[in-house]
């Protein structure tokens, strides 16, 4: 059996606005990479991110980006070698409303990679709070949770 998971959440806001809080790396270090993001997520680009609470900075080697629908991603899980393939999905619900889905493949099929990908599956949805939270009410979840 293959480990991987998926989360979701629904956002009371234009898909357009809620993929830009991704997307957008000023953005994205206001709920999620609390110190820094280095560049927006365009397909082809290597991207840095950096948080306050955690002391190594993660390289995220962007795959996919359709603007509205998708960006896709590798980066190092956490035991240093193997590589995992994030993607987020981005559904419009009408006009006011966005579906996200994160999903995470690629782990180690041992006891290492099954711990580390439940690790992640509630690090990614704590994302989906916080994106949420920052996208309908400009609140950061993430100063002081960690």
């Amino acid at each position: 059996m293959e480990f991987k998971f998926r989360v979701q959440t629904r956002i009371q806001k234009p898909v357009a606005e809620v993929f830009d809080a991704v997307y957008n790396p000023r953005k994205l270090e206001k709920y999620f990479t609390t110190k820094r993001a280095s560049a927006a997520l365009d397909a082809g680009t290597t991207v840095t991110w950096e948080w306050d609470y955690w002391p190594t900075a993660y390289e995220v080697h962007v795959k996919e980006m359709v603007r509205n629908e998708l960006i896709a991603f590798e980066w190092l899980a956490h035991n240093g070698h193997t590589i995992t393939r994030v993607e987020i999905r981005f559904e419009p619900l009408g006009e006011a409303e966005t579906k996200v889905e994160i999903s995470e493949s690629g782990w180690d099929q041992n006891e290492s990679g099954l711990k580390n990908s439940y690790e992640n599956c509630a690090g990614w949805m704590q994302v989906c709070c916080s994106l949420k939270a920052f996208v309908e009410y400009d609140i950061n979840l993430t100063r002081g949770f960690f």
